[in-house]
């Protein structure tokens, strides 16, 4: 890969951070291209990354990791952080493809909003020295925000970036990046939140007993782990709905596969068995009249409906003990620690 013409692909989120690092590049006056990566798993706005490239005059590349990064997260070979987050692998997965779109547009090396010591697990120095080696672009990662911090790269080495103009911000506080905010007239930034419910402490918990019961997730899988209520009985999952707007995605989820229960003649949620257990089913219903307006103790008639069938069985909602034992519950998750 070479780098003598001076070109930057930059990996851009969206955020402050990568939308700054950016524009200070852009200031030092060498042509930029961007790629925005997403997951099943990311809560971003694709919108606004490509209003922030319009403001920035630059060309985004969006590119999807589907079942490739879903891959990554059952069995990262780096490890977890806090909660189910596999940032390392995931960092080396996104510099690897963005090291194949880099050769595809002439671009010789990368531009990321990095921060040192910003994040624990991924953005300490021997962390992204990992990373940089496993996606094979040693020393081709510029990161202005806190490049005076670490090692010169090839391109100050070669001259093409002018190492006075790098910064040396570290840490968690956000007060130096909305200062430089200003000074490069950057406004309208979104605040700085987490865009990946990997971090979720809810959600790790949901992900983690899916690994444990389901194996490899799909896209379909992890799109139904962001919605509703979720219950294990056996090795079935229960999805209860807790609005309108979950009830419908949950309908939509039943008509391609796995059985629907809704209360009759009471207001209540959608519930959807993956599966076709019948004593998860049974359970499933009791937890169904559970969460309606049904008058409690009494049966109820509750509605089953399949793909290819429907029926009717009585049930009474599920009590609070039922409920605790049922309702998935997370596990002590382990960190393996990663060195550099």
């Amino acid at each position: 890969m070479s780098i003598l013409e001076g070109k930057a692909l930059a990996l851009l989120s969206g955020g402050l951070d990568s939308t700054l690092a950016v524009k200070m590049v852009k200031e030092m006056g060498l042509e930029v291209e961007a790629v925005h990566f997403t997951t099943p798993l990311c809560q971003c706005d694709k919108c606004s990354v490509d209003t922030t490239a319009e403001q920035l005059n630059i060309k985004v590349h969006h590119v999807f990791l589907g079942d490739e990064f879903l891959a990554v997260v059952a069995d990262p070979p780096h490890g977890r952080g806090s909660q189910m987050n596999v940032c390392i692998d995931c960092r080396i997965l996104m510099l690897r493809k963005a090291k194949r779109l880099a050769e595809e547009i002439g671009a010789g090396f990368f531009v990321t909003g990095e921060v040192l010591g910003q994040r624990p697990m991924s953005q300490h120095s021997s962390a992204m020295r990992l990373i940089e080696r496993e996606a094979g672009v040693e020393s081709l990662v510029l990161r202005p925000l806190s490049g005076k911090l670490m090692k010169e790269t090839r391109m100050e080495d070669e001259g093409i970036v002018d190492r006075d103009r790098l910064l040396d911000i570290s840490g968690r506080r956000r007060l130096p990046q909305m200062e430089l905010a200003e000074k490069l007239g950057v406004y309208d930034y979104p605040c700085p939140s987490g865009g990946c419910l990997l971090t979720d402490p809810e959600f790790a918990v949901r992900l983690r007993d899916y690994l444990d019961n389901e194996g490899v997730p799909t896209i379909e899988g992890i799109l139904l782990l962001k919605v509703g209520r979720h219950f294990r009985v056996g090795s079935t999952r229960v999805v209860v709905g807790r609005n309108e707007m979950e009830n419908n995605i949950l309908v939509g989820f039943a008509r391609r596969g796995g059985t629907r229960l809704e209360v009759e003649g009471h207001n209540g949620p959608v519930a959807l068995v993956v599966g076709d257990d019948e004593e998860a089913i049974r359970k499933a219903a009791a937890l169904t009249v559970r969460y309606s307006d049904a008058p409690r103790g009494e049966p109820v008639w509750v509605k089953v409906s399949s793909t290819d069938s429907e029926d009717r069985i009585q049930a009474e909602a599920a009590n609070d003990d039922t409920l605790k034992s049922l309702r998935i519950k997370g596990a002590k998750i382990r960190v393996k620690k990663t060195g550099g």
